[in-house]
């Protein structure tokens, strides 16, 4: 599944990268691969460990021509952070699910603002950047339904066992 993830993640970059129409688009698209990786980290946190996050990530920066390192680092704290609060999710409603990742979402995009403008250096368009995190907030029901229905990424159930064995 690990290598699944880096297909899934070099697939969506990929799209974001192509050319599809010669004019700019009016709006941003969403952060599907940050989407994914958010994903991924509640359902079955063994599937995403910490350095294929940081590598695809960091990927994700320097293809996307964001500062280096920067919204990989925080998007690394997030998906950690929802790892260790997928034991406690993995019993409640999809709606608890969605707020934990609003509120990582929302976060890491005031951290990047707050971090860029203390270190000087040129910001996005504020409102290309908060379109990119509603865009990404409204498709993360989809990204969810398509990890667990045509990915097979479920979340774990009391009695799964992880992948050395021990209980869940």
């Amino acid at each position: 599944m690990r290598g699944w993830f880096i297909v899934l993640g070099l697939a969506t970059l990929f799209i974001h990268l192509l050319p599809l129409n010669a004019m700019s688009r009016p709006w941003a698209t969403p952060d599907l691969l940050l989407g994914f990786a958010f994903a991924w980290s509640l359902r079955k946190p063994a599937y995403v460990p910490i350095v294929l996050l940081g590598m695809m990530l960091l990927l994700s920066d320097l293809l996307l021509q964001r500062p280096p390192g920067l919204w990989a680092f925080l998007g690394l704290l997030c998906c950690e952070n929802l790892k260790g609060r997928a034991k406690r999710l993995r019993a409640s409603n999809f709606a608890s699910e969605w707020l934990t990742v609003i509120v990582m979402l929302a976060g890491a995009t005031i951290s990047y603002r707050i971090i860029l403008a203390m270190l000087l250096v040129d910001q996005p368009n504020l409102g290309s950047q908060l379109i990119q995190t509603i865009t990404t907030i409204l498709y993360y029901p989809v990204i969810a339904f398509a990890t667990h229905v045509f990915m097979g990424v479920r979340k774990g159930i009391p009695g799964d066992l992880d992948t050395h064995g021990g209980s869940l």
